[in-house]
């Protein structure tokens, strides 16, 4: 059952090493990822579950241990998946996805070792349907689980955003906000998949997995960032 979920962006430009020079532009958003964290923790769960978007290549699950790295942003910094276990060692080495790396780099932050972790990586063609099925199937996987869900709103939000400015990015993650900061189950399943793909929404997908674990669940959420620096929605949610 889930008793616990954090929402953070998944950029890597939270972790400062990536962002350099603008590192104390996401100062804010940073600390809310650690209070988020932090609540996951207070919750004791004896599963922790970090889902984020992925490529179509990269869909899948992660091991305790898998590893990813900031290189391709220039950085030589590596992160691990929490501690290495017996399945990291079976010939899964798949790098992890970004996303997963930011949880990962968020995890190590704040020194999580309150719980077992798994990685879930969420192509961005998959059906809300499918989203909410395998948030049911992690949430049903131990008596107490928690989730730490990465992704962005829009990327729409300015004439200097990725994919330019789009009139209904700020409806959309308007309504993502509230949701996320609701625990709206109803929802986050009914984000419409199309639109957050024209508007380069990358959290979408992990959004409704988290939805499905959370039905029935009875969580109260909480909003703690809401902003949209480089053009882009970044949202810090607990839920418990």
């Amino acid at each position: 059952m889930l008793v616990a979920a954090a929402v953070c962006p998944s950029p890597p430009l939270l972790v400062p090493d990536v962002a350099t020079g603008a590192a104390p532009e996401l100062d804010a958003a940073r600390a809310a990822c650690a209070d988020a964290v932090g609540l996951l923790a207070a919750a004791r769960p004896d599963r922790l579950y970090v889902v984020g978007p992925a490529d179509e290549g990269a869909h899948g699950g992660y091991p305790a241990g898998a590893r990813g790295s900031f290189a391709g942003f220039g950085v030589d910094l590596s992160v691990r998946l929490g501690a290495e276990s017996s399945r990291a060692q079976d010939g899964d080495d798949r790098p992890l996805p970004p996303s997963l790396a930011v949880g990962a780099w968020l995890l190590a932050r704040a020194g999580w070792a309150d719980a077992p972790i798994e990685g879930l990586g969420v192509a961005a063609s998959t059906t809300a349907e499918v989203c909410a099925g395998t948030g049911r199937e992690l949430a049903a996987s131990a008596e107490r689980v928690a989730l730490l869900v990465l992704g962005d709103g829009s990327a729409c939000r300015t004439v200097k955003a990725p994919g330019y400015l789009d009139e209904r990015a700020a409806g959309f993650d308007a309504e993502a906000a509230r949701a996320l900061g609701t625990a709206d189950v109803a929802a986050l399943l009914a984000l419409d998949a199309g639109l957050a793909s024209e508007l380069k929404a990358a959290g979408r997908a992990s959004w409704q997995v988290l939805a499905g674990a959370a039905e029935g669940a009875g969580l109260d959420g909480r909003l703690l960032f809401d902003d949209a620096p480089y053009g882009v929605g970044y949202f810090v949610a607990a839920w418990s």
